[in-house]
């Protein structure tokens, strides 16, 4: 986080030395751009019928995600791709506000959402009445909004602590992060709160790398040569934060309905806009196999560490004799995994990459809230009418997921699904599209 904290003050004195251009408010009386590009990109005016959704798992409406710091223009952004600006729909916003479809313009109370159970936020309710006075439904009658749901969120706030938002904002977070087909996460060049939300935040976007997009918003209000700098430092700075091969797309530009300040680069700033409106087309045409590839990936981790737990829990059987004291056995075991080949066996027995295991220090804490004795070999978990749960998992990863991708392929539906016909035992294709 040091050098977060070195850009955090690069940008201070940008602010005090007067080189940042005038406030927000001053961008209000410009002129508004023109937004057909918007229109034409998600195809909102063309006159085709709205895809069959239901609030099932894989079959529901695509969720995008606001992330970010205060007051970076998450709100605005959503006001600007819905056209919602200087409109009695403008969202103003400081609360989790998920924004549907809807024949008219609607408000719909956060206890209201948890209690309807046609509505997918039920599950909401375990984070207690504080947090539901803070969520809000919308919904407005725009055509996109037929074919995803935008979710905004509160702005990190690094001097204040979590304890004083009256409800466990980073389990809420990680709710919406569970369930989102995209996540923007949205800075502001010209101030950049720093501090451990906005690490605890990333720590919580670990194995989403694939939907996660950075979003430079307000980018015309530096020059071009304090622009570059900005944009250098933060990529360098998430970098450990997001720590993948390929790390996520980062979008340069301003996205709100002004034009650009004179004097940038405007035919650039349009261009990331508009590559950023293909990215979301795309995750709203792709819904379904980017759902289906996302169930069989974390069916895939579920695989990986219901073995490691087998393991763990065998190496502790055989270890245990008569005499021994079950706690300090078990102490050395999750101490020193490689001492026992606790991953070593893993890797050897099964057809699990390397690069799929979880970190060791991860167990240390999973067995300090779960005791090895809650839990049961998987070999004692199996059923001569149900079979086994280890087996029930692995056929839907070689078979059952495959063949769902299989069938949308041929243009059939998921659910009249022929593993003879569409072969079920070949690979998937991961169609998550990383830019």
């Amino acid at each position: 986080m040091r050098a977060l904290v070195l850009l955090g003050c690069l940008l201070a004195s940008l602010l005090l030395s007067g080189q940042a251009e005038e406030t927000e408010d001053a961008n209000e009386e410009a002129p508004l751009r023109d937004r057909s590009h918007i229109e034409k990109t998600l195809m909102l005016n063309e006159d085709k019928p709205s895809d069959d959704y239901s609030d099932g798992e894989i079959t529901s409406k695509p969720m995008v995600l606001f992330l970010g710091p205060w007051s970076v223009g998450k709100s605005t952004m959503i006001n600007y791709l819905l056209g919602l600006e200087n409109t009695r729909y403008q969202l103003y916003t400081s609360e989790f506000t998920v924004l549907m479809h809807g024949p008219k313009l609607k408000t719909i109370e956060g206890i209201v959402m948890a209690a309807d159970s046609a509505r997918s936020f039920s599950p909401l309710e375990k984070f207690g009445q504080n947090f539901l006075e803070k969520l809000i439904g919308i919904e407005v009658p725009h055509k996109l909004l037929e074919r995803v749901t935008f979710v905004d969120t509160p702005g990190i706030i690094e001097n204040r602590k979590q304890q004083e938002r009256g409800y466990p904002f980073n389990d809420v977070c990680q709710w919406f992060i569970d369930r989102a087909d995209l996540i923007f996460v949205v800075f502001d060049p010209t101030k950049l709160d720093v501090g451990l939300e906005l690490e605890m935040l990333f720590r919580q976007l670990k194995g989403r790398e694939s939907q996660i997009r950075i979003i430079l918003n307000k980018a015309d209000n530096l020059a071009t040569q304090m622009l570059m700098r900005v944009y250098g430092a933060l990529f360098w700075s998430l970098a450990p934060l997001i720590n993948v091969t390929e790390p996520p797309r980062v979008y340069v530009s301003s996205f709100w309905p002004q034009e650009y300040k004179p004097d940038t680069h405007q035919e650039l700033f349009l261009q990331e806009e508009i590559s950023l409106l293909e990215d979301l087309n795309q995750v709203i045409e792709n819904r379904l196999e980017n759902k289906i590839a996302f169930i069989r990936q974390h069916a895939i981790r579920v695989r990986i560490h219901a073995l490691l737990v087998d393991r763990y829990l065998q190496t502790y059987k055989d270890k245990m004799t008569f005499f021994s004291d079950g706690e300090l056995v078990f102490k050395d075991i999750v101490e020193d995994p490689d001492k026992f080949y606790i991953f070593k066996t893993i890797l050897a027995k099964t057809n699990v990459s390397k690069f799929d295991l979880p970190n060791r220090e991860a167990y240390k804490d999973f067995f300090g809230i779960n005791p090895i004795s809650s839990f049961k070999l998987l070999s004692q978990q199996c059923s001569y009418m149900g079979g086994c749960f280890l087996e029930k998992i692995e056929r839907a990863i070689t078979q059952e997921l495959p063949g769902l991708l299989g069938s949308l392929g041929l243009g059939k539906n998921p659910g009249a699904l022929n593993c003879d016909k569409t072969g079920c035992s070949e690979t998937p294709k991961n169609r998550y599209r990383k830019h």
